[in-house]
C-alpha cells in the first residue's frame, strides 16, 4: 500500500476532485517513484470518468460540480508534474 492519505491512490484521488483533500508538492515527498506512477494514472482514470458523464444543461448546479471536480483534479496533476519536474523523478 504505501503512503496514500486514504488508504489506496484511488481514494486519494476521489478526495481530492470532492474537495477534502489540498494537494502541494510536500504531499508528494514521501511517495516513491512508482505510487507517483500510480497516483497519476488514477488521476487521468478519475478525469476521464468525469469528463465522461455529462449532467443536463438545464441542471446548473450539476454542471458546476462536474467542473469543480474537473478544475481540482486538473490542479493536483499539474502540481504532480511540477514536483515530478522539479525532482527529476
Amino acid at each position: 500500500m504505501g503512503n496514500f492519505p486514504g488508504g489506496s491512490a484511488y481514494a486519494m484521488v476521489r478526495e481530492i476532485a470532492e474537495g477534502y483533500f489540498s494537494v502541494t508538492e510536500r504531499t508528494f515527498t514521501r511517495m516513491t517513484r512508482p505510487e507517483l506512477d500510480k497516483l497519476r494514472f488514477e488521476l487521468d482514470r478519475l478525469l476521464r470518468e468525469i469528463r465522461g458523464n455529462q449532467p443536463a444543461l438545464e441542471d446548473l448546479a450539476e454542471v458546476q460540480k462536474r467542473n469543480r471536480r474537473i478544475l481540482r483534479i486538473n490542479t493536483a496533476n499539474m502540481v504532480l508534474r511540477s514536483y515530478r519536474m522539479k525532482r527529476k523523478i
